[in-house]
């Protein structure tokens, strides 16, 4: 459900029905409000849903487009999945988090996951819309751009996060940029226009041994078929199904020119692939996975930093084997927040050397993200503390390495508000 609250009374303005539940949808992000419309997707993408976003009238909320990442036939995009098949319907390509909005060209750029099932020998082909950024045109809803991190995606690295509008420079050129840390360990430099996506650049970010390299004039990853899982097959790769980066976003400064990532370095794993028969509202995965940890590896969680015009790290922060499921925050001030870590403390750091300034200790893991504004000139920084879901299975697949290094950490949600001195 879509539902619209008067923000004096808290009385309901209206509601949209978005999907039924009972076939798998739900909603994990927060509507994004451009062009008079309310736009929000799909979630659900292993349990075989076909993914979409879908535009509201704001004052009305009645349904005034949706768009589907996953082509029906004879739409675009569709001759990258099985001719004649029907694997579209349950294709996947879900949208998790919030898209992000450009006013000058009305378009919305968004974020897709995983295909359905998660092997892709299963579904053969590119797979258009999954694990991509798409471009769409906030008036009607078509897609007018693309950019696929990674066709026939068999990770799990569902590439959610949409990338942030930050212009940047590369050999003397100013590029309107599109900048997205992907799941699939690929920090990837691109660039936005009225339509189209453009490749600039790609490097990894974190130990990736999948990509043997990537084309540097289209971006499309040379595959290394051994670390490919398939059905009836076992395949090992870096990093881990969780990503370089999962969920959590990035944070730029435009004082500093740096990128602030919360990323796990020297995580990797294994799937074996697996037949799988699509129910409604069930588990449409297909796949057994697993959790490594590279050899002789002196930490995981890492906070690093990024120059956008040159497209070099700047410096690194490691948390030692805690990971980070940390969203970022930078302020004009200087300084970069954020949490993420399974000792429960949140985290300010000097934005342009790195330097660790300040932590709190809080009573759960921080994944909220963290925000900051201003009253009678003071400033403050508000969070949430509370630990769940793949941070909580991570930290336990990190314990069943490492028994008794990693126990569990207390769940539970609370406000913290700090003053900025």
């Amino acid at each position: 459900m879509l539902v619209a609250l008067d923000v004096k009374t808290g009385r309901e303005v209206w509601s949209a029905v978005v999907e039924d539940n009972r076939k798998g949808y739900y909603i994990s992000l927060a509507p994004l409000v451009a062009d008079g419309k309310v736009l929000v997707g799909a979630s659900g993408g292993e349990l075989g849903v076909r993914g979409f976003v879908a535009a509201y009238d704001v004052e009305t909320g009645k349904p005034l487009w949706r768009t589907f990442t996953v082509p029906a036939p004879g739409e675009p995009g569709s001759d990258t999945w099985p001719a004649g098949g029907e694997q579209w319907k349950t294709g996947g390509g879900s949208v998790w988090i919030t898209g992000n909005y450009d006013p000058e060209t009305n378009l919305a750029y968004f974020g897709t996951g995983n295909g359905g099932p998660w092997m892709g020998d299963q579904r053969t082909g590119d797979n258009l819309y999954t694990a991509s950024t798409i471009a769409l045109d906030v008036a009607t809803g078509a897609i007018k751009g693309h950019h696929q991190y990674s066709p026939n995606e068999s990770w799990d690295w569902d590439e959610v996060s949409p990338p942030i509008l930050v212009d940047y420079t590369r050999s003397g050129r100013s590029v309107k940029g599109l900048i997205d840390v992907a799941r699939n360990g690929y920090l990837w430099f691109l660039e936005r226009t009225n339509g189209p996506i453009k490749f600039v650049e790609a490097k990894p970010y974190v130990k990736q041994n999948v990509f043997r390299g990537v084309d540097p004039k289209t971006g499309r990853p040379d595959v290394d078929m051994e670390r490919k899982p398939a059905t009836g097959k076992t395949a090992n790769f870096c990093p881990s199904l969780w990503g370089g980066k999962n969920w959590p976003p990035i944070a730029f400064s435009p004082r500093t020119r740096l990128i602030y990532v919360p990323a796990n370095e020297n995580l990797c794993g294994t799937i074996t692939g697996q037949n799988v028969r699509y129910v409604a509202g069930g588990a449409f995965v297909g796949a057994q996975s697993n959790m490594t940890v590279q050899p002789g590896a002196d930490h995981v969680g890492e906070v690093q930093a990024w120059n956008v015009d040159t497209g070099q790290r700047v410096w690194t922060h490691s948390y030692g084997m805690s990971p980070n499921w940390g969203p970022m925050l930078a302020t004009a001030g200087g300084l970069v927040f954020t949490g993420g870590t399974n000792d429960r403390r949140f985290h300010a750091f000097d934005a342009s050397s790195g330097k660790l300034l300040w932590e709190f200790p809080t009573p759960s893991g921080v994944l909220g993200q963290p925000s900051t504004f201003m009253i009678d000139g003071k400033q403050y920084v508000a969070v949430q503390s509370g630990w769940g879901i793949d941070s909580r299975a991570m930290q336990g697949r990190l314990n069943a390495l490492f028994p008794g290094e990693f126990p569990e950490v207390p769940e539970g949600g609370s406000i913290w508000v700090f003053a900025v001195k």
